[in-house]
């Protein structure tokens, strides 16, 4: 502890002048303060703060009413910046479930005063940024909530929704103070820049306007977002959920849009048939193909263990921004679907309040010259990256192999030789859970193929592809691909109802509160277990795409078809000790839905391989698999972290 003593005294007058200093510093903003503060300080009222709803007028008419559609918009800005004729920056949150289903870990709604006037906004946006002069601005998706319109589910209207709130942001768009008749409002406190925030379907909706090029669009902060609706759905053909976008506006529209929104709903069902053929409804829902447009920098956040909005989309995602050099950093961590806030709360805060300073207000505080990427290594224990995917990351040819038993094989560089098969039978009762417990064993419903015990770590770093050649008994079969990290480990509980986190009773608060909005929030804690396996990438088809990723086809029994699956996206460390998998087998129980028959597989193993990320490439593999010693088979089962049975349809509350 400081000896008092040995404090110096200031004077009073001093105190004063530096506290009248950073204030003044505060107020005028980086550009003309000498000595500009590090991050904006939380100097003005959040109980004084202007509390207001418009609805914005899309210029779409989803619902044909023959009027255009007005979303609501609602707001909460510090009172003083307009007093002092000053504009500030937004962040903005655009979602589906400001009634319906809530936000964040404790499911907050809004809430209104008997005015209908905003009181209570979910998550801490508003109480930690409106004092440090940010507008925090809510918009319900056109058919949520107070918004005229229709869901369609990632389609124009919902991405038309929030666009033209950036636009009436930056003077460019019109508004009322009323959601039918009332009086033009212009948003002239705004400055026009905006940043977009949220998680999942909000995620998705800020990818989604970032691709229209927007202007005024600075910053997105995706947390688990959709990067294209077909792949929320399907995986190369095969069905990932046992319904489609109709099923999921119903869930999110209001009482009133329910009404008069059947034509949009069977839009929908037509639009999406559960064939898995891309159609017209897919292409306008998937950003990835216009990520050239995007202007804004993003600062994305995903699960690796995320079996909702599965890491496919922010690997395409990611990978699509970087070929178009567009200004980026990553976090990825081990829970599944939830947000940093309630997994490493402090220093996301502090993150995203640099963030935010940097890209919103112009602050020169390096956020955009500290580490590419943060990865949680275990639980709570994070390593950085100056680039991500991992510097020296090559995509390098593993090939599986026969062994002593059927189904039990190895996974190396040398190649099969001419005729090398394995045989297994789908069996959708079982998971890759059930095929990772038994790798050591023969088993009937996979083919597993895995190294020996490594002699130094091995870093895969990315997304990566598994190609099979395989010749099927029936018309119809899917496929999945794990990547299984064979060893022992404590992580995180990601099929668990909280998905690697537990939800304790004492709160904290971040930023200011009313009495109608505290700011104050449950903490939480680490949710782990114990395993002896861990699967940490996955991919899956229908191999009736094997000619086309987008149309499938009728498949003849006994005929060798050849198909890529894409492997998700993901940074693991397997360690020296542990052993680096490959499971192939049919349905994935709980994550894929099965196919009309349950075929016979046989594996040509001379043309079947695996493309990885490896950190260090082949060079690195040579080096960690290099005179390791034999494992002998085992028959005894390796417990791991088997799937829900029944992953969530929504993406996703929370």
């Amino acid at each position: 502890m400081t000896n008092p003593a040995r404090i110096p005294r200031i004077p009073f007058t001093a105190l004063v002048m530096a506290a009248v200093a950073a204030l003044l510093s505060a107020l005028i903003g980086p550009a003309a303060a000498q000595a500009a503060p590090a991050e904006s300080r939380p100097v003005y009222s959040y109980d004084r703060a202007i509390r207001e709803s418009v609805w914005v007028d899309t210029r779409l008419d989803g619902d044909a009413d023959g009027r255009t559609d007005r979303v609501a918009v609602d707001i909460v800005r510090p009172a003083e910046p307009a007093q002092q004729g000053r504009r500030i920056p937004v962040i903005m949150d655009a979602s589906p479930y400001y009634s319906c289903c809530g936000r964040g870990n404790e499911s907050q709604k809004k809430t209104y005063d008997d005015r209908g006037r905003p009181v209570g906004f979910p998550l801490f946006y508003d109480n930690y940024f409106v004092p440090r002069g940010y507008a925090t601005v809510l918009v319900d998706l056109a058919g949520t909530n107070r918004s005229d319109g229709c869901s369609d589910v990632g389609g124009r209207s919902d991405i038309r929704s929030a666009r033209a709130v950036v636009d009436w942001l930056g003077g460019r768009g019109r508004a009322y103070t009323a959601r039918t008749g009332g009086e033009p409002v212009t948003a002239g406190w705004s400055n026009g820049s905006t940043g977009m925030i949220g998680k999942s379907w909000d995620a998705t909706i800020a990818n989604g306007v970032a691709a229209t090029g927007v202007k005024g669009l600075k910053t997105i902060v995706p947390i688990a977002g959709i990067s294209s609706w077909y792949d929320y759905y399907f995986a190369k053909g095969a069905p990932l959920y046992d319904s489609g976008p109709d099923s999921l506006a119903d869930v999110v529209d209001s009482p009133d849009a329910r009404k008069r929104c059947a034509a949009v709903q069977k839009k929908l069902a037509d639009g999406a048939p559960r064939t898995g053929d891309w159609t017209r409804l897919w292409r306008e829902r998937d950003y990835v193909r216009h990520a050239d447009r995007v202007r804004a920098s993003v600062l994305l956040v995903h699960g690796m263990q995320d079996l909702n909005v599965r890491t496919r989309h922010a690997g395409q995602w990611w990978d699509a921004l970087a070929r178009h050099g567009v200004e980026r950093k990553i976090w990825l961590s081990q829970t599944g679907h939830v947000d940093p806030f309630d997994y490493r709360r402090s220093a996301w805060v502090k993150t995203l309040h640099h963030w935010f300073d940097h890209y919103l207000l112009g602050y020169d505080n390096g956020i955009e010259r500290t580490p590419m990427a943060d990865i949680e290594r275990s639980p709570g224990t994070w390593s950085t990256d100056p680039q991500w995917p991992a510097p020296g990351t090559a995509p390098t040819t593993l090939r599986p192999r026969g062994g002593t038993a059927p189904g039990v094989g190895l996974l190396g560089t040398r190649k099969a030789p001419q005729g090398a098969t394995e045989t297994f039978t789908d069996d959708p009762k079982l998971s890759e859970a059930d095929w990772a417990a038994a790798v050591d064993a023969p088993t009937a419903a996979k083919a597993g193929f895995r190294t020996r015990p490594l002699r130094a770590p091995l870093r895969l770093s990315g997304s990566g592809t598994v190609t099979v050649t395989v010749t099927p008994s029936t018309s119809t079969a899917h496929l999945s691909a794990v990547l299984v990290d064979l060893g022992p480990d404590t992580i995180r509980d990601y099929a668990a109802d909280g998905e690697g986190i537990t939800t304790l009773d004492r709160r904290t608060c971040w930023g200011a509160g009313t009495t109608g909005d505290t700011g104050c929030f449950k903490e939480t804690a680490a949710d782990t277990r114990k395993v002896a396996h861990t699967v940490f990438s996955r991919g899956w088809a229908d191999l009736g795409n094997y000619a086309d990723a987008h149309k499938g086809r009728p498949l003849t029994p006994g005929k060798p078809y050849t198909l890529t699956l894409d492997l998700a996206a993901s940074d693991h460390l397997v360690p020296a000790g542990h052993r680096l998998a490959l499971l192939v087998a049919g349905t994935d129980a709980g994550l894929i839905d099965p196919p009309a028959s349950t075929p016979k597989l046989t594996l040509d193993l001379s043309r079947t391989s695996a493309e990885l990320p490896l950190t260090g490439g082949a060079a690195a593999f040579a080096r960690a698999t290099a005179g390791a010693p034999r494992h002998p088979d085992a028959a005894a089962p390796l417990d791991g972290i088997a799937p829900p049975r029944s992953v969530s349809r929504l993406p996703a509350v929370g």
